[in-house]
């Protein structure tokens, strides 16, 4: 399907081009004035300047060759050049049954095959995730929603770190505990000795030169730590999907930075060829400053003075993979703002040894950190870092509490209710804003039951169902509206009618933000529309009929949004 702006737009093209003007400037967009018309064009005021006109003047002319068609119902001219347009009732209800029965709800789907790959998630082998891995994978996964509803090809990948320091860190902590009578890896095991490694690395030089060795070691295959770090990897894997499981985010590929070491040495030979790589204390860089850097912008730094591979080598030996396995033409990385500088000398050696067409997107999507009502980072009780089990457990026991004494939800069903109206506190109440922008987190506002939250949206969709579930006699599956018979109902036929560009703006902006309002806005709509008219009580068949249609086509676009944002809906609350 066509957007409606889009269908708006061809007949404002022709009518400028039939008057001898650009048809660029027949551009219709939705209207800034809700108050005044549906639509605005206002290519009028471009028009005067490139043809010395008045925009009144063209704004008239253009207007004066549009027909009533059946999808244009009123059309005015306002000073000083406004067209303000008002599409038909029918067709505007039409519309909305085309979305409904639509396999892709109204969007637009990608004219030409693309492949964007998505770089999220970014757990660590060895450590439990924090608060600080919830914004890169539920953002992450609601990106990559978006981009497969526009008709893309996504590949999630989570790209384990699992090959770095602190690999070497444990196997040096588990060396000097047991020996050679390593006990068997647990998570729980995984997840105590890696913070005890870290802190005596700072204090222990010669700890910390062990643990280097031994990463070097391991990065070059020793059969002497590669069984233990196959189990470790393997435990950590299982341990780090349950979470993610409870977030409904999931990946096509868990390939981990030790996935990527094998493209090293092919990585290194293009580097040499290319006379990009230069001796520098021991170590070999890639200088990746430019004259238009505000800022100096260190060498990257390829293999350590040790030998070993550093974060920088693998995630470049990682696009050279991507590149060789996908050929995307787009590369995303959902990490945070932190890691600017390591993504600018990741593209640019990159860029220089020509490892991906010059065409190919790459990406930091960065975003800021999770803090509490005071602003600073989100900390537990005694001040540590908080693991993302137990922040999710924490909102999803605030949302047991609320439902205990609720009598509509069967006791059989009220946990499972709970952690689904916990999950979308979460995740709408991060994802409302834009990813760049820090997320505090209030257990509070997250579970209001009114404003921009995930409960209210989950609330909206439960009303509608218990609306449905009173009917017997009406086919949920081939509703139809007779007619328009209110403004609310005009206003939420709108809403629904938009949501393609909706989507289309938030996979062009990379903003699932922008999917977050547009769904709060048709959630808001459907209030205003179910609290003027008494749906159950009508009288009159067709207008029941119609408004029970118009509650389906909003339930169905309601799920859509969920869906792409990964919040699983509730039948009642």
């Amino acid at each position: 399907m066509k957007l409606l702006t889009d269908l708006l737009t061809a007949i404002f093209e022709t009518a400028f081009l039939n008057c001898g003007y650009d048809k660029t400037l027949g551009k219709v967009v939705v209207s800034g004035r809700p108050d005044l018309c549906q639509f605005q064009c206002n290519g009028a005021f471009t028009g005067a300047k490139l043809y010395r006109k008045s925009p009144l003047s063209i704004a008239g002319e253009v207007t004066a060759l549009i027909k009533p068609d059946g999808m244009i119902g009123k059309i005015e001219v306002m000073a000083p050049g406004f067209i303000n347009i008002t599409v038909e009732d029918e067709f505007l209800l039409n519309y909305a049954e085309q979305i409904f029965h639509d396999k892709y709800k109204g969007i637009p789907q990608a004219e030409a095959p693309e492949t964007i790959v998505l770089d999220y998630g970014n757990p660590n082998v060895a450590k439990p995730l924090h608060v600080g891995h919830l914004r890169s994978a539920i953002i992450g996964e609601a990106l990559k929603r978006i981009i497969i509803s526009t008709g893309r090809k996504a590949i999630g990948d989570v790209h384990l770190g699992d090959w770095g320091l602190p690999m070497g860190l444990v196997l040096a902590e588990l060396e000097e505990r047991y020996a050679d009578r390593i006990p068997p890896i647990t998570a729980d095991l995984l997840n105590e000795l890696y913070p005890l490694a870290s802190k005596r690395s700072r204090s222990d030089e010669a700890f910390l030169e062990k643990a280097r060795t031994i990463t070097a070691e391991l990065q070059k295959g020793s059969i002497k730590y590669m069984d233990t770090w196959r189990k470790m990897v393997s435990v950590s894997v299982r341990d780090i999907r349950k979470t993610f499981d409870r977030l409904h985010v999931s990946f096509d590929y868990w390939y981990g930075e030790s996935d990527s070491s094998k493209y090293v040495p092919q990585l290194l030979e293009i580097l040499s060829e290319k006379n990009l790589l230069v001796p520098s204390e021991g170590a070999q860089v890639v200088d990746v400053s430019c004259e238009s850097d505000k800022a100096p912008v260190p060498p990257a730094i390829v293999i350590k003075s040790n030998g070993s591979e550093g974060y920088v080598t693998t995630d470049i030996a990682t696009i050279l993979q991507r590149q060789q396995d996908f050929k995307p033409d787009r590369i995303w990385y959902v990490v945070d703002f932190r890691q600017n500088l390591h993504f600018t000398q990741v593209f640019r050696t990159t860029q220089k040894a020509e490892l991906v067409p010059a065409s190919t997107e790459l990406t930091h999507l960065c975003f800021g950190t999770v803090n509490g009502k005071d602003g600073k980072p989100f900390k537990t009780r005694d001040g540590g870092i908080m693991q993302l089990s137990e922040l999710l457990d924490t909102v999803v026991n605030c949302s047991y509490e609320k439902l205990r004494n609720t009598d509509d939800i069967d006791m059989n069903f009220k946990k499972e209710t709970a952690e689904k109206i916990g999950i979308a506190a979460i995740k709408f109440g991060d994802l409302i804003n834009h990813y760049s922008k820090d997320c505090v987190f209030d257990i509070d506002k997250f579970m209001a039951s009114e404003g921009k939250t995930g409960v209210y949206l989950l609330y909206t969709v439960a009303r509608i169902n218990s609306i449905l579930k009173r009917i017997d006699s009406f086919d949920l599956t081939a509703p139809h509206s007779y007619g328009i018979y209110s403004q609310s109902e005009r206003e939420l036929f709108l809403k629904l009618a938009l949501s393609g560009n909706a989507f289309i703006n938030a996979y062009n902006e990379k903003s699932p933000n922008i999917i977050c309002e547009n769904v709060y806005q048709i959630a808001v709509a459907f209030s205003k529309f179910y609290h003027e008219n008494h749906i159950m009580s009508e009288s009159d068949g067709q207008k029941k009929a119609s408004w029970l249609a118009l509650c389906v086509y909003t339930k169905d676009m309601l799920q859509k949004h969920l869906d792409t944002l990964a919040i699983d809906t509730v039948e009642l609350m």
